[in-house]
């Protein structure tokens, strides 16, 4: 009997049943797949709660006007109707536009350069494809450099993160002042060279838009520069010193090595500085205003007295591009890694 009662208990202990046991059992038979989207549940649980409601709401907001009103009234797809058509209703102080302008004269190209700098969207694309292609050349070298060992190079890298740790308000004050008609001090010799206006610089579109690219790269190259250093130094040494014994010149090393291995957290930080630059507002609105540049974001903080439900639409198609961004980045990092 104490034999039989000593080998029946271990057989009634695993026979036991219940929703924790069920449930670790089916954890334990998930493959690694699916227990990856499984750890990942909770995050897309978050984000589809912080995200992706805003979203479907901004989007609901888009198809009525007097959205705040008592009786706001359905209007559908006109919101985005006049955005693409150029209508008049979506224009900003100052006759900017959500889209370029178009020349009359019929003559090519069919956008001239004054529609496109009244463009919110041709601004904001161009303010994002500029910027972050000298912030991700620019943070490239930097992190090549900072990747090195020598001297100081603590206290180098410290320096480089003063930029990035200034205040968007401070900065844009800074090339405010900088540019001031009365007070600045690079106007006169950057005019003279026909780089900005020489006059109402700070009034001028192309002027603007110009000091506004330069001060967002001077500002986030650091940032650029600390993702990337951390991409290069998850790199393993060893493959170097196999390049050298092979005879492999520091150029092959950078495109054998170097460049295929970085690219995964090359890829990120585009990601993240073009998520960024397509939601630039502060920095316009600090330096020259939103009636010299105008952005998506301004367009949108602009019409949101006025027609909440037009502001909307702009919202939800700047979320759209951003999105358009997004898998785009991730579509080649997913072929990078087939």
């Amino acid at each position: 009997m104490g034999t039989e009662d000593r080998t029946a208990g271990p057989t009634r202990q695993s026979n036991r049943s219940g929703p924790i046991v069920t449930i670790t059992r089916w954890m334990e038979n998930l493959g690694e797949t699916g227990f990856a989207y499984l750890l990942l549940t909770p995050v897309m649980l978050l984000l589809g709660t912080v995200a992706l409601y805003p979203l479907l709401r901004t989007f609901e907001l888009s198809l009525y006007q007097n959205v705040l009103s008592d009786d706001p009234v359905f209007v559908g797809l006109e919101n985005y109707v006049q955005l693409f058509t150029g209508g008049a209703s979506p224009r900003l102080p100052g006759s900017t536009t959500f889209l370029p302008g178009v020349s009359t004269s019929g003559s090519f190209p069919f956008v001239h350069v004054e529609g496109l700098l009244r463009s919110a969207l041709a601004v904001t694309l161009i303010f994002t494809v500029v910027s972050v292609f000298f912030e991700t050349i620019i943070g490239f070298g930097q992190a090549l450099v900072l990747d090195q060992d020598f001297r100081g190079r603590r206290w180098v890298r410290a320096a480089i993160i003063i930029p990035w740790a200034i205040p968007i308000v401070i900065q844009g004050m800074i090339f405010y002042l900088m540019f001031h008609p009365s007070a600045g001090f690079l106007t006169e010799p950057l005019s003279n060279w026909g780089i900005v206006a020489p006059t109402n610089t700070l009034n001028d579109p192309f002027s603007s838009l110009l000091i506004i690219t330069v001060a967002d790269i001077w500002k986030t190259t650091a940032f650029m520069a600390l993702l990337i250093l951390a991409g290069l130094q998850s790199i393993d040494r060893s493959l170097y010193d196999v390049a050298k014994v092979a005879g492999a010149t520091k150029w092959q090393q950078f495109k054998l090595i170097t460049f295929p291995l970085v690219l995964p957290a090359l890829g990120i930080a585009v990601l993240f500085r073009t998520i960024d630059a397509m939601r630039i507002y502060g920095l316009i609105d600090s330096v020259s205003g939103c009636t010299t540049v105008p952005s998506l974001s301004c367009m949108v903080v602009a019409t949101f007295d006025t027609n909440r439900g037009l502001a909307a639409a702009v919202a939800f198609v700047t979320a759209g591009l951003i999105a358009i961004a997004v898998m785009g980045v991730i579509y080649q990092q997913y072929k990078e890694g087939l």
